[in-house]
């Protein structure tokens, strides 16, 4: 029991953590400059670092997983539970909305704001399934071949997923609704987010389909 509070409490710190970065970095970014190019760059940037800092941190401690895709995915591998598995997003999803939350009081905001602006279409759908199905190839990939390097790649990855995609990357159910909370720049209109959320659990079951058929070798005895 003590060792899966430790597990959850990382996966909800990490998690919320990482949502304060994501809504903090975008209000502080969207004060300083009126350029949004200039405010998706800081944005980004902080994003990216941060996720090399906390799943450097707590990929120990739960495996860093702060997004319920991965968990879904390492559930179906078998390699959680899945009574730990629900543990875990009900964790997520909870960091998430409490970083949210801290980033507003942070800034001195309402605690909670509705996000306005559309963020919706087959556009934003297939730039969250891309996004997820990158992110979790990046996390299976790494994991067979070089798990040390887990951290800076997926960091990278956001990095480059901000700037590739229409919706900036959010490749993450728990982030998606913890980032409906806000009204700021990085936020997204709670009527959004279950597009955003079913497009990031197709792309994250397609990444493992691939994924295990990419690293599915032949035997050294095969013809």
């Amino acid at each position: 029991m003590t060792d899966r509070l430790r597990k959850l409490t990382a996966e909800a710190l990490g998690t919320g953590i990482l949502v304060a970065t994501v809504v903090g970095s975008g209000i502080m970014a969207q004060r300083l400059t009126g350029d949004i190019a200039l405010a998706l760059w800081a944005n980004t940037a902080a994003t990216g670092a941060i996720l090399v800092v906390l799943i450097g941190l707590f990929g120990p401690i739960s495996g860093a997983h702060f997004n319920p895709a991965v968990t879904l995915v390492m559930a179906l591998k078998r390699q959680l539970s899945a009574a730990d598995a629900g543990l875990y997003v009900v964790a997520q999803i909870c960091g998430a909305m409490l970083g949210t939350l801290l980033a507003h009081l942070m800034f001195d905001l309402p605690l909670v704001s509705a996000y306005a602006d559309p963020r919706n279409g087959a556009s934003q759908w297939l730039s969250e399934a891309v996004a997820t199905f990158g992110l979790l190839l990046t996390i299976l990939v790494s994991l067979k071949h070089s798990a040390g390097q887990i951290a800076l790649r997926v960091g990278l990855y956001i990095t480059a997923g901000y700037w590739f995609t229409a919706s900036t990357s959010y490749a993450n159910p728990a982030v998606t609704i913890g980032r409906a909370l806000t009204a700021s720049f990085s936020g997204i209109g709670p009527a959004d987010v279950p597009g955003f959320i079913i497009a990031q659990i197709i792309g994250a079951l397609a990444a493992m389909g691939l994924a295990a058929w990419l690293l599915r070798y032949p035997s050294e005895h095969s013809a």
